[in-house]
């Protein structure tokens, strides 16, 4: 099963030296049966797309404990695309979750297929989101549009190989 994963780019560090995502057990998004079956018309594609854009609003949030934990961390989402065996993934029962899974083991670096990561470009934008979580989650309409706003940007696609570039 293509499962993301939200990291950031220290995250990533640590998986580049580990050789793991870790440690379990790990929330991530996929296709799962309750998305297909409330997405009804879309293909595989387009729900992989939906998983991917959930991994990367988890993404935001974990930049946002790491800015609230002292940790330094670049203004960029980072989603890890991984297969992993169907066994090692379980599907969540809250509906508005349809897309999330908890996987039971580490992830190791053999797994990865790909790293999705936000552009340079799009530092300010997320900079702004992570200001603005907060306020969104308190329901101010300005805050989630500006949360909504880093959605407006692509997640860049990185192969595995290219891992220690994005880290340099």
């Amino acid at each position: 099963m293509r499962v993301y994963l939200p990291c950031t780019l220290p995250a990533l560090a640590r998986v580049l030296a580990e050789g793991e995502l870790g440690p379990a057990p790990l929330t991530g998004y996929a296709v799962t049966p309750a998305l297909v079956e409330w997405y009804a018309s879309g293909d595989t594609e387009e729900l992989e797309y939906v998983a991917l854009t959930d991994a990367a609003r988890a993404s935001l949030r974990m930049l946002a404990a790491d800015r609230a934990d002292g940790v330094k961390a670049a203004a960029r989402r980072v989603v890890v695309a991984a297969e992993v065996p169907d066994d090692e993934v379980s599907t969540g029962a809250e509906p508005e979750e349809r897309a999330r899974v908890r996987l039971a083991a580490a992830v190791p670096m053999t797994r990865i297929a790909a790293v999705h990561v936000d552009e340079e470009a799009a530092a300010a934008d997320i900079e702004a989101a992570i200001a603005a979580l907060p306020e969104a989650d308190r329901g101010d309409e300005d805050a989630r549009f500006t949360v909504d706003g880093a959605e407006a940007h692509e997640l860049l696609w990185y192969a595995t190989q290219e891992m220690p570039d994005l880290l340099g």
